[in-house]
C-alpha cells in the first residue's frame, strides 16, 4: 500500500503563492492551519490511502469520520509570494481511536512555522468514539520510521 521510501509522503513541497498572502504581501495567518489540512490529505493520498475512504464528498459518507479536535499554529518568519516552503510531518498515534499530526514549515534551513492538528474517530451514524479506519492506522504505523 505505501510507498517504499516516507520521505515521499511525510516531506512535501510547495509555494507560497499570490493568494496565500496579505495586503503587505506576506503569507496570511490563516493559510498555515490550511496547509496543515492540505499536507495531511496529500500523506495520506501518496501513501495510498483513496481519498474517499476517510473524506465525505458528494453521494458518500465513509463510516467513520476523522475530526480535528485541536489546532494550533506558530509562526516564526514571514513568508513571501514565491518561497519554496517544505512541509514535514510527523504523525503520532495517541490511542486506538485518536492521532495527531505535527507540521514543521521550512523555507531553506529556516524554520518559518509549526503546526499541530488532533484527531478523533467517530462513527459518521452515532457521533461516539471508535476505532481509527485501518489505512490510518497503518499510515500512521508506517510513519514511525520518519522521513
Amino acid at each position: 500500500m505505501s510507498p517504499s521510501d516516507p520521505v515521499d509522503w511525510l516531506l512535501l513541497c510547495r509555494t507560497v503563492r499570490f493568494g496565500d498572502t496579505d495586503a503587505a504581501g506576506v503569507m496570511h495567518f490563516h493559510q498555515l492551519l490550511r496547509w496543515c489540512h492540505e499536507a495531511y490529505e496529500e500523506s495520506l493520498e501518496r501513501f495510498g490511502v483513496v481519498a474517499g475512504e476517510i473524506f465525505p464528498g458528494p453521494g458518500r459518507t465513509p463510516a467513520v469520520a476523522l475530526p480535528i479536535v485541536h489546532a494550533s499554529a506558530d509562526y516564526r518568519r514571514p513568508l513571501a509570494c514565491g518561497d519554496p516552503l517544505a512541509i514535514e510531518l510527523r504523525p503520532l498515534q495517541l490511542d486506538g481511536g485518536s492521532f495527531e499530526i505535527r507540521f514543521r514549515f521550512l523555507h531553506g534551513p529556516e524554520e518559518a512555522g509549526t503546526g499541530l492538528t488532533r484527531h478523533v474517530a467517530i462513527e459518521t451514524a452515532s457521533r461516539r468514539r471508535t476505532a481509527l479506519p485501518a489505512s490510518v492506522a497503518q499510515w500512521l504505523e508506517a510513519s514511525r520510521t520518519g522521513p
